[in-house]
């Protein structure tokens, strides 16, 4: 196979960015040269500059266009990065959409302007990354062309990810892996075992990961009396979190919105057993106390009441870790899926040589 070059737009320290770029070189021996803007979007003057730098974007892109040469050009989110490829004029070209739609936040006044990129994105890409099921449901309402679109997680690795789960199985030892954003409402997690602690209930709850609620969260660990039992890692290496998990017997996460969660399917590798939100990306892979349990969003009381439910009918969760992993291990495997990824994307970059 001809060594290929790809452009990588995204933001390239992201984990599932990691996973993509990785996957292409083991497997489809891809050199990756990424390139990202430079400016984060913490505050409100730092997204302004940053629009600035996103209307200056193409001329760099071109520039490394000139300079490498590549052979196909991938990246992330069809409203941004997936835009600028677009605007490249390189093909082929593969956009992912990261999340259920990337019109997102909803009352946002530029939800016009990106519905208006957005379609220009999925027009001119040569194939377009569905991670999962829900994430067709916004390219079908934008009448994206059904013949471009691959539905398939990338997948997670399977051996650092494993099933040799050492929690105590006498008690809750819950962990929380997403970033500390509003987004993910940890709070009605915490409330949720606040109640649990009140009714005298064992538990320890890892908090894996750092943002902007931090303080606040800490804040209301000491309000609900349960800083004894609440760990807060902060940002940890990628090797520390499948012991973490491991050392976990539930995951929880309670999201207001999903696409595909990569630490959904890192959890349930590793036997955690899952409850989540019941939004439409958890659905896709949950289905209520058949292999997990879904929780109505910002529901704290449902919480607490699903987790002892969940400790108390033990008998159901070892069986049920078992078929979870065995799921992954037949739908996300990161060495198969990352392997048909790519495999279409040589095809791809065949397919335009000849024309």
């Amino acid at each position: 196979m001809k060594k290929r070059k790809i452009l990588f737009l995204g933001e390239s320290y992201r984990a599932d960015a990691i996973t993509w770029q990785n996957g292409l070189k083991e497997f489809g021996d891809f050199e990756i040269i990424s390139w990202e803007l430079k400016t984060p979007s913490d505050t409100f003057f730092n997204r302004i500059a940053r629009l600035v730098e996103f209307s200056f974007a193409l001329h760099e892109i071109k520039k490394l266009i000139q300079l490498h040469q590549p052979d196909m050009v991938i990246a992330e989110r069809t409203t941004s990065y997936g835009f600028l490829a677009a605007l490249s004029g390189v093909k082929p070209l593969a956009i992912a959409q990261q999340g259920k739609t990337d019109l997102w936040p909803e009352g946002s006044i530029l939800l016009p302007f990106k519905k208006i990129i957005q379609k220009y994105a999925f027009k001119k890409a040569t194939l377009i990354h569905a991670w999962g099921p829900v994430m067709t449901i916004s390219m079908a309402a934008a009448k994206v062309d059904r013949s471009k679109i691959m539905v398939l997680p990338k997948g997670i690795d399977l051996v650092k990810f494993n099933n040799r789960n050492t929690a105590n199985p006498d008690k809750i030892c819950a962990i929380v892996s997403r970033s500390l954003m509003p987004e993910y409402r940890h709070d009605v997690i915490l409330r949720a075992f606040g109640m649990l602690n009140e009714k005298g209930i064992d538990f320890t709850l890892t908090i894996v990961g750092d943002g902007k609620q931090l303080n606040n969260l800490k804040d209301l660990v000491k309000i609900l009396n349960i800083e004894k039992k609440v760990i807060f890692t902060g940002r940890i290496a990628n090797t520390k979190l499948p012991i973490l998990l491991q050392e976990s017997n539930f995951y929880i996460s309670m999201p207001v919105t999903e696409g595909v969660s990569a630490s959904l399917f890192e959890a349930m590798a590793c036997n955690c057993y899952p409850i989540v939100s019941n939004i439409a990306g958890n659905q896709s892979w949950i289905k209520h106390r058949k292999n997990g349990q879904l929780i109505t969003v910002d529901d704290s009381n449902m919480l607490a009441e699903e987790i002892l439910w969940a400790f108390e009918n033990s008998n159901y969760r070892t069986k049920t870790v078992l078929k979870n992993r065995q799921f992954i291990e037949e739908h996300a495997d990161y060495k198969i899926n990352m392997k048909i990824i790519a495999n279409k994307y040589h095809e791809l970059i065949n397919n335009v040589e000849v024309k």
